[in-house]
């Protein structure tokens, strides 16, 4: 069963240094109906004009995961932390048991895009933690490729939950199936391009929710990024 979740239908905040869309309750924007899906609490599509971004701040109890579409932020945490996060990479930032960072537009001049996504951890007070690397291109362009997971999964990022994140990178025309294991469900956000998924066409910022479906069939109508979350039920 797909529910689809259009992207005109979020959440949408314009600070002016800040253009937001939230896919989940979030900040000032609340919507009963989109409070979260399992352990998946807030994806926030943000852009960041050149020179601004989030001054330090603190956060707890949290998986904090960043990926950037365009452009780069300048990351700095309590933990040491300090580099600089660009497309083609992740960064994942446990808050645990509390965590102070920054993330600002790495230009002066140039638009940052990013996604911020959370995910509420299974236990609390855990020991801060910050996650950053590189992802494998060509494993992404195969098809979705499992980046964060339970830490036994030996996933390239840990999680401290019972979630998992797999990317996908397909060209115009390339057609992606994917195994969806019994008893979860699953979410598909794309992050940029185009795909068609059964007879629904998503474009950036759509998305859909798959329940008791044992697999995903999708053929990319341009150059996509999709993000594909694994969730208990």
């Amino acid at each position: 069963m797909i529910t689809l979740r259009p992207a005109d239908t979020r959440g949408h905040a314009e600070h002016g240094w800040l253009d937001s869309y939230h896919t989940f309750s979030f900040g000032s924007w609340h919507d009963a109906h989109y409070m979260g899906i399992g352990a998946l609490r807030v994806i926030n599509d943000d852009r960041v004009v050149g020179g601004a971004g989030f001054p330090p701040h603190s956060h707890s109890d949290m998986e904090i995961i960043t990926y950037v579409l365009e452009g780069g932020l300048r990351h700095k945490d309590s933990t040491g932390g300090s580099t600089v996060l660009k497309p083609g990479e992740m960064q994942v930032m446990t808050a645990g048991r509390g965590i102070a960072h920054s993330e600002m537009n790495a230009s002066g001049t140039e638009p940052a895009h990013f996604l911020q996504i959370w995910v509420v951890p299974d236990s609390r007070g855990a020991t801060p933690g910050y996650q950053q690397k590189a992802l494998d291109i060509d494993a992404l362009r195969r098809g979705f490729a499992l980046v964060a997971a339970p830490e036994a999964e030996q996933a390239p990022f840990r999680l401290l939950q019972d979630a998992r994140l797999s990317i996908a990178w397909p060209v115009a025309g390339q057609r992606i199936e994917t195994a969806l294991p019994a008893g979860r469900q699953h979410y598909l956000h794309v992050a940029r391009g185009s795909v068609q998924l059964g007879e629904h066409s998503l474009v950036s910022g759509d998305a859909a929710l798959i329940r008791d479906d044992a697999s995903l069939s999708l053929t990319a109508s341009a150059d996509s990024e999709l993000l594909l979350f694994d969730l208990a039920a």
